[in-house]
């Protein structure tokens, strides 16, 4: 059966596309402006333009740390993009608002100086994390298909949290360059903050909130609809103790508190995500690989390109080789194809664990769709599917070929359909279904 590509355009499809993102933009500009007035009416105009060109050095090193991780299976652009301003305009803005309400509550019903206590050790933490999860959890409840695992749910969160520490960020160092006077005074004291938070903790709010990203990753992974919940409270709740941790230690426990939160807490912990982020990955290239030989049984990709689609290596020297045969054109409907089987791969990996729902099956059609088509663009450019191997083709290959315009794909079903809980359930009627061998 002939599955109509996701990517030609409806009237639906238009509106979501193209109306949805003008509106989240619009409602990120209010936000950001607001915020923007904010922190200026504060520390005024020079001092924010000093505070954004300084913090620009550790959100550019964060932000590409999490692209770097999302190499696998690269996430839409727009939607990090999204994340980014979520953090930097919209949780910027509701944490600004919501902390100083409660402060000023704190210090009207408990005594004046209670507030700044409560809003640094208890609001804050409570308050950040919640907004700043809410992008992730939007994705986990509203845009399911964007979550294969936790390395997803990592890279979102920290996109988020590098946004909101960017804001941040600029309200200390410009605070900083306002206080003195001096030119060299207000130097010393930029740079003095920029060591500390830059340099010393450009991960701290990644940190916590990647907390709920794992939570989300997991729950995006699992069958069980209260275990979902729980996976993403668990991770709400972890994020919050040590947001709590990192502002208790600096308020209230002076510098030896402080240094034995960040020695012994936040850098083992630190050192962990390091550890589960490669171990993550690792397990993406083992999924991707174990499904690359059925589809080459099933006519999707050829055999001789399961080599080079089962590493991050060799989809890198295949891309290099084609830019320098073909340019690059060439290069980026390879790189399209590439990420067009990573998605695939992911999504029957998941249906075999009976993680993805009743929309499977749509979600297979419109996937294996994306596949062929950008198989077929690939095709299409001169030596795009040849140049990685050079002038020595391997054993047995022989250059692929379009397909003709009625070809149809097997559909080969991932392993336990027709069992409970095996992704598709009972196959259609009407249709013949017969998987190739694993």
């Amino acid at each position: 059966m002939a599955v109509a590509s996701p990517h030609l355009p409806t009237p639906g499809r238009q509106r979501r596309n193209v109306l949805a993102p003008v509106v989240l933009l619009v409602v990120f500009g209010i936000c950001g402006l607001i915020t923007l007035g904010q922190v200026t009416s504060s520390i005024g105009i020079v001092a924010v333009a000093v505070g954004a060109l300084g913090a620009l050095l550790p959100v550019s090193l964060v932000a590409w740390a999490f692209l770097w991780v999302d190499r696998w299976e690269p996430e839409p652009p727009r939607t990090l993009l999204f994340a980014f301003l979520w953090g930097a305009c919209v949780a910027a803005l509701s944490a600004l608002i919501i902390n100083s309400s409660a402060v000023l509550v704190a210090d009207e019903v408990l005594g004046q100086g209670a507030g700044d206590i409560l809003g640094a050790t208890i609001i804050a933490p409570v308050v950040e994390e919640a907004v700043k999860g809410a992008f992730v959890v939007g994705l986990l409840v509203f845009r399911r298909r964007e979550f294969d695992g936790v390395v997803d749910g990592i890279v979102y969160a920290g996109l988020v949290a590098a946004g909101f520490a960017y804001t941040e960020n600029i309200l200390y160092l410009g605070r900083a360059f306002a206080e003195d006077e001096a030119l060299t005074g207000q130097a010393a004291a930029v740079l003095t903050v920029l060591i500390l938070r830059g340099v010393f903790s450009p991960f701290a709010h990644p940190l916590f909130t990647a907390m709920i990203g794992i939570g989300c990753g997991l729950a995006a992974a699992g069958r069980f609809g209260i275990l979902r919940l729980f996976y993403v409270l668990v991770g709400y709740l972890l994020a919050v103790v040590l947001h709590a941790l990192w502002n208790g230690s600096a308020t209230l426990g002076g510098g030896e508190a402080f240094a034995g939160i960040y020695l012994f807490v936040m850098l083992p912990l630190f050192v962990a995500m390091i550890v589960l982020v490669a171990w993550q990955r690792r397990r993406e290239q083992r999924t991707v690989a174990a499904q690359l030989p059925g589809f080459a049984q099933a006519g999707w990709i050829a055999p001789s390109e399961v080599g080079l689609l089962s590493t991050l290596a060799g989809r890198r020297r295949w891309k290099r080789a084609v830019r320098e045969h073909s340019g690059r054109e060439a290069a980026k409907a390879v790189s399209e194809y590439q990420s067009a089987v990573t998605d695939l791969a992911f999504l029957r990996s998941r249906m075999a664990r009976g993680a993805v729902g009743p929309q499977a099956r749509r979600w297979h059609d419109e996937r294996l769709a994306a596949l062929i088509a950008a198989r077929a663009r690939a095709v299409g450019r001169p030596e795009a599917l040849t140049a990685a191997w050079g002038h020595t083709p391997p054993s047995g290959w022989s250059p692929p070929t379009a397909r003709p315009a009625d070809w149809t794909p097997s559909p080969y079903p991932p392993p336990g359909w027709g069992q409970p809980g095996g992704g598709w359930g009972t196959p259609p009627s009407g249709r013949s279904w017969s998987p190739p061998g694993r």
